[in-house]
């Protein structure tokens, strides 16, 4: 009996990282045709008749981690460096605690001060500069309610993305500090443009 219930769960299991690979493929798809067609598109209008997409790895449910929250109630500044060299103020409000690849990492999240919104997370890990973007990736953040000491969230790595400077020097991309440079690969997510 027991063995038909672990064979149940396994599928279960297996169904529901389906449908979230499922789900993850349709925005990606509707995501490259904003890139491709839309006026707002980060890609420089002389690369847009070659864009067929941005490139991704696979979807990875390995990657979907659950971490703990430390709130910061007196959050502290942090000047984050731009690719434009004009630093931008961040406050530090969060920590997440998180295991990837078998080993504990922090990471920090943050907002602008007038900012009551989402969590902008953004990182840089050992596959930055060779197969992502060489500045880093961004993940965001956005909890239904107000985090409190020890709350458990997910962070999903499969939705890391590349910031807009990526595709043009046009657009200044904060760099994410020092803190938040993993000591791991994180092989989900958005690979490094090629606009050829």
């Amino acid at each position: 009996m027991t063995e038909n219930r672990d064979e149940a769960d396994d599928d279960a299991s297996d169904e529901t990282n389906r449908d979230y690979a499922d789900r993850l493929t349709a925005n990606r798809r509707e995501k490259d045709e904003f890139f491709g067609d839309h006026p707002q598109s980060p890609i420089p209008p002389e690369h847009r008749d070659d864009f067929s997409g941005l490139d991704y790895f696979e979807p990875d449910p390995e990657y979907r981690v659950e971490a703990t929250v430390t709130v910061h109630e007196e959050p502290d500044p942090v000047e984050m460096e731009t690719t434009a060299s004009n630093p931008v103020r961040y406050l530090r409000v969060v920590t997440f605690d998180v295991e990837l690849n078998g080993e504990d990492h922090t990471l920090a999240g943050y907002r602008q001060a007038d900012d009551e919104g989402g969590l902008f997370v953004p990182f840089r890990d050992k596959t930055t500069g060779q197969e992502t973007y060489y500045q880093g990736r961004y993940m965001e953040l956005e909890p239904d309610e107000e985090l409190d000491d020890g709350d458990d969230v997910v962070l999903d790595f499969n939705l890391a993305y590349n910031p807009f400077c990526a595709y043009s020097e046009t657009f200044a991309c904060p760099l994410p500090p020092e803190e938040n440079w993993l000591e791991t690969v994180v092989r989900a997510g958005e690979k490094a443009p090629d606009l050829g």
